[in-house]
């Protein structure tokens, strides 16, 4: 079989051309990398494995010149990748090593212009937060009952989780001493032992208070200031993923999605602050995002909630 050879620009399409595979441009791209960009071996490899996953798709739906790559053909890439499951995040990131390879395949005179240049970032396809309607939460939150071993301790969880927006974690790690009912606010302690202050309602108020009253001093083995404010039944801190079933059990008793979880009270929380007219700046600082990318993920629930209230309720909706 004789030698593959690079496509020139006075080639005619009429001509007998050789299937270009992008892969022979692979090892120049990571010298190149390497070199003259100075990237990390972790880099290095991260690109190596987002390109080496493209190029065994190329192979088999890609055109016989890489030069005919298109927007069309770049579309069936992500979607092949999320229909394979990759998260947003991880689609960007092919996205961004697609894009640079494509740069070098410019300065090398390959192609004259970069198609993924055109291609935005797979928003579409990022799994927006499921969210409880206010009136859902509620009845959320009134769920336990007589019935329930520790209804009030439930009830000050749930109503704690959707006041202050806590993690499930977050909120199994308050102490006595950081519940200032008085003064109505919680100190709680974030991802990297950070720490911030977030104010509580006047439900979450009286629904700890009804708890410290009268179901937690039949649990407490001590009461010192750092002892748990949420106990289990064996007087311990309360876990993770008792809270987790919890939140189940109590989302499926008023007939909630199956999807419902801890996060979903601190989605809810995001969600109807930000309605509420709070700034994205001081919902970072409520939330403990340390960036605000990760905040502005909200501003997407809140616009697609809009859109389908308008939707529903607009005449030519």
């Amino acid at each position: 079989m004789p030698p593959r050879r690079r496509p020139t620009a006075t080639s005619s399409s009429n001509n007998a051309v050789r299937p270009t595979d992008p892969s022979q441009f692979l090892a120049g791209f990571v010298h190149y990398l390497k070199a003259e960009c100075g990237l990390s071996e972790n880099t290095l490899k991260a690109y190596q494995r987002d390109l080496g996953r493209f190029m065994t798709w190329y192979r088999d739906h890609g055109p016989a010149r890489i030069q005919q790559v298109d927007l069309g053909l770049l579309s069936q890439y992500l979607q092949d990748l999320h229909t394979n499951g990759y998260a947003a995040t991880s689609m960007a990131r092919h996205l961004v090593s697609l894009k640079m390879f494509f740069r070098y395949l410019v300065l090398e005179a390959i192609l004259p212009e970069s198609v993924v240049e055109l291609v935005n970032s797979p928003k579409l396809w990022q799994h927006l937060p499921k969210v409880l309607s206010p009136e859902k939460v509620d009845e959320l939150i009134a769920a336990p009952s007589g019935a329930d071993r520790l209804p009030l301790r439930d009830r000050a969880l749930l109503a704690l989780m959707y006041a202050t927006g806590c993690r499930a974690s977050e909120v199994c790690g308050i102490t006595l001493r950081d519940i200032q009912l008085e003064e109505g606010y919680c100190r709680c302690i974030g991802k990297g032992d950070k720490e911030r202050i977030v104010s509580l309602n006047p439900v979450a108020r009286s629904m700890v208070e009804a708890y410290l009253q009268h179901e937690r001093p039949r649990l407490a083995k001590q009461n010192d200031a750092t002892s748990p404010l949420l106990l289990s039944r064996a007087g311990k801190r309360l876990s993770r993923i008792t809270v987790w079933k919890l939140v189940k059990r109590y989302a499926g008793r008023i007939g909630a999605s199956a999807e419902v979880s801890p996060h979903t009270l601190r989605h809810s929380f995001a969600t109807h602050m930000l309605a509420g007219g709070a700034e994205i700046r001081a919902l970072q600082e409520l939330l403990g995002h340390a960036s605000i990318r990760t905040t502005q993920i909200y501003t997407q629930v809140d616009h697609s909630r809009l859109k389908s209230i308008h939707e529903k309720c607009h005449p030519r909706g």
